[in-house]
């Protein structure tokens, strides 16, 4: 097994060789990519240290795997460079998510889906993954209608820049900003760029990637993204009306039979997800799991999850097994 890794020394690239280790992904020869001006640098993964390469000669060695983590400019260009020499690769960007011959998959949801002629992968938004693992199981019961949700981001799904920006604005620093204004002590409702209807970017690859993964239009999404200050892990209150009446105890059932997901769910003892306990975890967390007593069969939900783990590099790693479980590569 052959591994390129587009993007090791970046946030999600970091957080990608961790999970690797973790969970003792097979690996015969690994090679590390990134921008021309990172070659050369060394990287240690399980005691051996590492060159990073370029990307020309990544191409070259013809990787089995190759997992982008280097923005959606990079993966446009040079993900079918990849495919045409025989990688199969798993796109951590938004560049191929949208298109009607890529598959964008959630492993638990609908790896199935896989076969040897998928030769790019499309890893869906952060957001997204938390939103549909919640999502799925309940929508196969109870049939959805239409979701709204808003979520609270943290920094670290703009990058290392923002990360940075909040540190220096903590510390009193006048630095580099990511964002148009302060994040410290601050919530911008901008995530990603507006576009022309109003939305972000980020919003509207909320209202439409959870339709394409679930492979079904019958529902909507509505979305309001929000950045907060917080260091890592994603947070979202989520409406989601249903065709069909439930019980919330068959609710907190499904949810907890769901693999990759924990319920925390309990008033009585301030029980409920926050990104502080779900940092560095792989679980989709949900809470606050309570009826929304203004409309008919409607509930509310608050999910939180790692986004640099579960809602990027945990979910591209889970593609890579699938693949080699089921002898795709």
């Amino acid at each position: 097994m052959k591994l390129a890794l587009i993007g090791a020394t970046g946030m999600v690239g970091e957080v990608m060789l961790k999970v690797l280790q973790e969970r003792n992904f097979p690996i015969d020869e690994l090679l590390l990519v990134a921008s021309e001006k990172s070659v050369g640098k060394e990287i240690t993964f399980k005691g051996k240290t590492y060159k990073v390469i370029g990307l020309k000669e990544a191409v070259a060695a013809r990787p089995n795997i190759a997992l982008f983590s280097a923005g959606g400019n990079i993966s446009l260009e040079w993900a079918p460079k990849f495919a045409e020499v025989g990688t199969t690769v798993i796109d951590n960007s938004s560049a191929w998510r949208m298109e009607p011959d890529k598959k964008l998959i959630v492993p638990e949801i609908n790896a199935n889906l896989l076969n040897k002629d998928d030769k790019i992968i499309a890893n869906p938004n952060c957001s997204t993954i938390q939103l549909v693992m919640a999502l799925a199981p309940l929508h196969k019961k109870y049939k959805m209608k239409r979701v709204v949700v808003s979520t609270y981001q943290s920094v670290s799904g703009t990058g290392l820049k923002a990360v940075q920006q909040m540190e220096n604005e903590m510390a009193g620093i006048k630095g580099e900003m990511a964002y148009p204004y302060p994040i410290h002590k601050n919530a911008l409702p901008h995530c990603d760029v507006f576009e022309d209807n109003g939305y972000t970017k980020e919003e509207m690859k909320l209202a439409r990637e959870p339709q394409k993964i679930l492979n079904d239009r019958t529902f909507s999404v509505t979305a309001t993204a929000v950045r907060i200050p917080t260091a890592g892990g994603h947070s979202e209150a989520v409406n989601v009306q249903f065709e069909n009446d439930f019980e919330l105890s068959d609710i907190r059932k499904i949810l907890h039979e769901t693999p990759g997901i924990i319920v925390q769910d309990n008033p009585d003892t301030n029980t409920y997800p926050m990104p502080i306990y779900a940092h560095d975890k792989d679980d989709v967390f949900v809470g606050r799991i309570r009826r929304d007593e203004t409309q008919p069969n409607t509930l509310n939900m608050w999910i939180v999850s790692d986004n640099l783990r579960k809602g990027a590099a945990t979910n591209a790693v889970q593609i890579a097994e699938y693949l080699v479980n089921n002898k795709l590569v």
